[in-house]
């Protein structure tokens, strides 16, 4: 019903819209929010199906009518390959997530990248670490994907994990160049690391982005692990607990500067 709604409530709003164009512009602008709404309609009755099971939160049936779509016709449309990702995972289904994938490279590579977040995600609901850790690190360095994605284990696990670039060479706070999931790939990368036990690697990737990170749940989750696991099981544990408590206190002293500023600005307030 949310979605019909929504619909039912848009074409009204769009044939307010036209009316008005009409009565008061010329007959032609009213051309513009008609063709809007001839967009809006075919959109709505070509996913009604969609927009249904996503309604009812049928996700068994919703992912039947997406791989009946993507899989089956072919539609490698980046939202529904999305979707039907995360689909998958909403039912723990790691498998199809994985079919999903290496179906998805083979026609459009550029899904894994844009899609990096979820299909990394399904190795780790799959307790395979390392595999996670390849994954990752293929993603953030392209240069590595073959070396990262080679099979053998652990051991080239390490190798991707150490051969990595250092976060300061990313933008991490989502440009163009670095993609807007670039921060939480690199993240999700590090959370590998730890879960595969690797912590000395871990602890410079969380190190890193809780320095330069501008997204604060990333920041605040790096801590955490710094102040935590990571400075009892990393080689440098030391550095780690040092490093949170440095970058607390800079929080700290922000929030009490922010917290300054805004009482001088009442006080100044309250003098006019």
């Amino acid at each position: 019903m949310k979605f019909k709604f929504i619909f039912i409530l848009s074409n009204i709003i769009i044939l307010f819209l036209s009316a008005i164009f009409l009565t008061n512009f010329a007959p032609l602008m009213a051309l513009i929010p008609g063709a809007g709404l001839i967009i809006l309609d075919i959109l709505y009755f070509s996913n009604r199906r969609l927009f249904l099971l996503m309604e009812r939160g049928d996700y068994p049936a919703l992912s039947g009518y997406l791989e009946m779509r993507v899989l089956r016709r072919g539609h490698y449309f980046p939202p529904l390959v999305r979707l039907l990702a995360n689909t998958y995972l909403a039912m723990a289904d790691t498998a199809g997530v994985m079919n999903l994938e290496n179906k998805a490279a083979l026609v459009k590579p550029a899904l894994l990248e844009s899609n990096a977040f979820v299909f990394g995600t399904a190795r780790l609901l799959a307790a395979d670490n390392a595999g996670a850790v390849r994954f990752f690190a293929a993603r953030l360095e392209p240069a590595q994907a073959g070396r990262a994605g080679n099979p053998r284990g652990r051991t080239r696990a390490v190798s991707a994990a150490n051969s990595a670039p250092s976060a300061a060479g990313w933008d991490l706070n989502g440009s163009k160049a670095a993609g807007r999931d670039r921060p939480w790939v690199r993240w999700y990368y590090g959370f590998s690391l730890l879960l595969d036990r690797q912590f000395t690697p871990a602890a410079e990737q969380f190190r890193l982005l809780a320095e330069e990170s501008s997204d604060t749940l990333i920041v605040g989750l790096s801590v955490y692990f710094l102040g935590t696991t990571l400075q009892r099981n990393a080689e440098n544990g030391l550095v780690c607990l040092a490093a949170a408590q440095h970058i607390l206190k800079t929080i700290h002293l922000a929030i009490f500067d922010i917290t300054l500023l805004m009482e001088s600005t009442f006080f100044i307030s309250g003098l006019d």
